[in-house]
């Protein structure tokens, strides 16, 4: 293009863009004549309009261009806090053995100064191939089946300046009956100072997924392409563009690698007959080799924070696991012990009136030694209010509890011919365990005494009609009678 011609071009454009502002000028003041003549209160209307779109215009741009925030790692707890409740697991029966070691092997591989990473992702990404690369001396099998991964494994790498480098090949996620092997999978990463997350294309949402839950513990994390020779240069540049966009301030960088491995050809001789050739790729990971050569360039002392974080935080979970497990199973034995105590309470009140007094104090005992095991304070006016409105609930239905006690009682042959007396205890066993199941299960979740929620759950499991349920309660109740017949008394638990 000559310069005359694109001095032309130029000035045409100017032009153009002289008349468009002049035109915009000319529209904006005709609009404003026609504003200016309209009612004051059609103006105010109109001017407000207009000012509620232009902020809201101006709060969607903002949250666009805004700068984005660094993402906050998952908050982990204190090391001896977290020791604490172990030791309190542990002394309630609960085993904590797994969360020991966890512990143990942190020290471990702090002890050890060497830089750990976790070879993370799906099935069929090759990952064992991509292990090989890293490390040529390993074994590390690949089958075309997927899934060859079992458990953990670790093999030593070299980065160009001589530095080793322990990678662990985890169990692919996703795979068939896999939830153990994504567990160590996951578990490994934790453990890890620098994670690999490794796909063989666009990511799925599952993946994104996994790859924001790895992010949010703040460790390195470097999302790896593998099998980029699959893909011209054009469709390489527009999967790297795409996978920075679901990865945006989750993933440090995004790194294309070929990873090698084992190809299949049939080849035709020369007399005509056919064969079957296979053929190594060599691997291409030196965009790799770079990024992890860049995060661990300062040595443990500067990764080991985040490692130690994540598994901290890691345990903080499992333990809240196993802490949430462990009520579950004491509140089971509590509202079992409180059932036999009000059906031994039921059989023995002979004055009119006598066994709704044990079945409130039994109520009262019950709802603070509840709250007590899921260690929500609560005042003895609080319990007393608790009462009083669970008593409610039961006058409201105690004939729906009395019908269902008995139609349960029938069901079970030898017990619906026994008498009122069994019908009553059995009543009171489903409004024991009705009440002590609705509590827990509020106190658990609300983290309070929440007297509606509770009363709520109440009045639902009052009217379930499960049979297993009825059944079990029919032989609390006939255990419990029977023991008292004996003269043993009814067992604590």
């Amino acid at each position: 293009m000559s310069r005359r011609l694109r001095w032309l071009l130029a000035a045409i454009a100017l032009a153009a863009l002289l008349w468009l502002l002049l035109a915009i000028a000319e529209r904006a003041l005709a609009l404003a004549q026609r504003f200016l003549g309209l009612p004051t209160w059609l103006q105010w209307t109109l001017g407000a309009t207009l000012a509620v779109f232009a902020i809201a215009g101006l709060a969607v741009l903002w949250w666009l261009v805004r700068p984005r925030r660094k993402r906050k790692a998952v908050p982990a707890p204190d090391r001896g806090a977290l020791e604490r409740r172990v030791e309190r697991l542990r002394e309630q029966g609960a085993d904590t053995h797994a969360l020991g070691t966890e512990l143990l092997e942190l020290d471990r591989r702090r002890a050890t100064a060497r830089v750990y990473v976790a070879l993370f992702g799906e099935i069929s990404t090759g990952k064992s191939t991509l292990i090989r690369a890293l490390s040529p001396s390993s074994a590390a099998r690949s089958d075309v089946r997927g899934g060859t991964t079992r458990q953990v494994a670790h093999f030593d790498s070299a980065l160009p300046d001589g530095r080793t480098l322990v990678i662990a090949d985890v169990p692919g996620s996703r795979e068939a009956d896999g939830a153990t092997h994504e567990t160590l999978a996951r578990d490994e990463a934790l453990r890890a100072h620098v994670v690999i997350y490794l796909c063989a294309g666009d990511l799925t949402r599952t993946q994104v997924e996994e790859v924001r839950w790895l992010a949010d513990f703040g460790k390195p994390l470097l999302l790896v392409l593998n099998k980029a020779d699959q893909w011209s240069a054009h469709e390489l540049d527009l999967l790297r563009q795409r996978l920075r966009e679901q990865t945006r301030g989750m993933a440090s960088s995004v790194v294309t690698v070929s990873a090698g491995g084992s190809e299949h050809f049939r080849r035709q001789l020369a007399d005509g007959g056919m064969e079957q050739v296979e053929r190594q790729r060599k691997p291409a990971i030196q965009g790799l080799i770079g990024a992890l050569s860049r995060l661990t360039a300062a040595g443990t002392e500067s990764l080991e924070p985040q490692r130690e974080h994540a598994v901290l935080a890691g345990l903080h979970e499992r333990t809240g696991a196993l802490e949430a497990q462990t009520r579950a199973a004491e509140s089971e034995r509590v509202v079992r012990k409180y059932a036999r105590r009000a059906i031994v309470g039921a059989m023995a009140a002979v004055a009119p009136g006598s066994d709704l007094i044990i079945q409130g104090a039994l109520a009262a005992a019950l709802t603070r030694e509840l709250a007590a095991l899921y260690e929500v304070r609560v005042s003895d006016v609080q319990i007393e209010d608790f009462v009083q409105q669970a008593k409610l609930t039961l006058r409201t239905g105690s004939s729906i509890v009395l019908a269902i006690a008995g139609n349960a009682l029938k069901a079970f042959p030898g017990l619906g011919t026994l008498g009122g007396g069994v019908l009553h205890a059995f009543a009171y066993a489903l409004i024991f365990d009705s009440m002590g199941r609705a509590l827990a299960s509020s106190l658990a979740e609300r983290k309070a005494l929440d007297q509606d929620d509770a009363s709520a759950r109440l009045k639902t499991l009052l009217t379930e009609t499960g049979g297993s349920r009825l059944r079990q309660l029919a032989t609390l109740t006939m255990d419990t009678l029977r023991e008292r017949d004996e003269g043993h008394g009814p067992t604590p638990g």
